[in-house]
């Protein structure tokens, strides 16, 4: 990653008030460039935007991407050069409880985004933020490329293959011409990393429990997903829109998943980070799973490693270390956004060097 580039560089964020968005709204920050972003207030109390307290060094303002009228007078008034698209109802879970907010927020949202950018003069690239569950998911043993067939067979899925159809139907109708913007889709596997309070993901769930002195319940720890510290996809975001800043070629779908090695069942992500945060934590096998998942999901990442190039500089061994020494100091009430800010450091080097 180029990280001068950033310096200075307008940049606007959807769901900045995220978990992913507090960590990419801080990365950029500390690469110093102007950022700009629209969410709604932080979903979970606590939460990573207000505890490092993300808002201070940038322009933040709440609004709903449901609406397009906001979207349209925020990217007015922030004027980007770079515009990134997290903002999204991002629970599995919750997709059941409330499908229909879940497809209006997924796809009408980003729709949204879209139009409002084609009224932005000097906006030179767009990432949109998918994810590794857009793909029609047959359970193979195999890592799904980008070039493979979409599918959902669940609301949050099918919203996110929604999105990409979206943004390919916006690209070739409204931004098919050398002085329009052009436009990525990134789709990352599972995150994990400080910060993340939401309900119903392995990690924060296995904290609480672990703060408690409880056994984690895991819902299906024979599931095996391709997991990542949360900084790697982050970069992988911003490395994208670099180069579609400077080349249409690079307007296309992107994955951002973990070496081959790292895509492991959640039975083992569990016992390291019980290892890593020691004092007897455990965990246990839930009696009634009520979520209907996929149980293989594999990412190939060989477009972005050779392309870009991207690839990951942390593995998940060091990811969950990482992990548990953010929520331990989290525990001992560290300065959230110092510890925060450090990791991201570390990181930033390890991506120069």
């Amino acid at each position: 990653m180029n990280h001068a580039f950033w310096k200075g560089r307008r940049v606007f964020v959807t769901g900045h008030t995220g978990f992913k968005g507090s960590w990419l709204a801080l990365l950029l920050q500390v690469l110093g460039a102007d950022v700009h972003g629209l969410a709604l207030p932080a979903s979970t109390s606590p939460a990573l935007f207000t505890d490092a307290d993300v808002a201070n060094g940038m322009h933040s303002r709440f609004g709903d991407i449901r609406s397009l009228d906001t979207l349209q007078r925020a990217l007015l008034d922030a004027q980007p050069e770079i515009v990134l698209h997290l903002a999204a109802q991002a629970i599995v879970s919750e997709s059941f409880d409330r499908p229909l907010d879940t497809l209006h927020t997924n796809i009408i949202g980003t729709a949204n985004l879209l139009e409002s950018v084609r009224g932005v003069a000097g906006v030179k690239a767009v990432v949109i933020v998918t994810s590794d569950k857009c793909y029609e998911n047959n359970e193979a043993t195999q890592a799904y490329r980008e070039d493979q067939p979409l599918g959902g067979n669940d609301p949050y899925s099918a919203s996110k293959a929604c999105t990409e159809l979206v943004t390919a139907s916006w690209r070739y109708s409204f931004f098919d011409r050398t002085e329009h913007p052009i436009i990525a889709t990134a789709r990352a596997g599972n995150v994990i990393g400080g910060g993340d309070w939401s309900r119903d993901r392995l990690i924060p769930d296995m904290i609480r429990a672990f703060v408690r002195g409880a056994p984690a319940l895991l819902r299906n720890p024979d599931a095996v997903r391709p997991w990542q510290h949360v900084l790697e996809p982050l970069c992988g975001y911003l490395q994208v829109a670099e180069r579609c800043a400077s080349s249409p070629d690079f307007g296309q779908a992107w994955n951002f998943g973990p070496d081959h090695t790292d895509t492991k069942p959640v039975r083992e992500i569990a016992d390291m980070l019980a290892g890593y945060w020691g004092d007897g934590a455990r965990w246990e096998q839930q009696c009634h799973n009520p979520v209907k998942e996929a149980r293989t999901l594999k990412l190939d990442s060989s477009k972005a490693q050779t392309l870009l190039p991207w690839r990951p500089v942390t593995d998940i061994a060091e990811g969950l270390r990482l992990t548990a020494q953010w929520y331990k100091g989290y525990a001992a009430r560290r300065n959230v956004r110092d510890m925060t800010e450090q990791q991201i450091r570390e990181l930033l080097a390890r991506n120069q060097a």
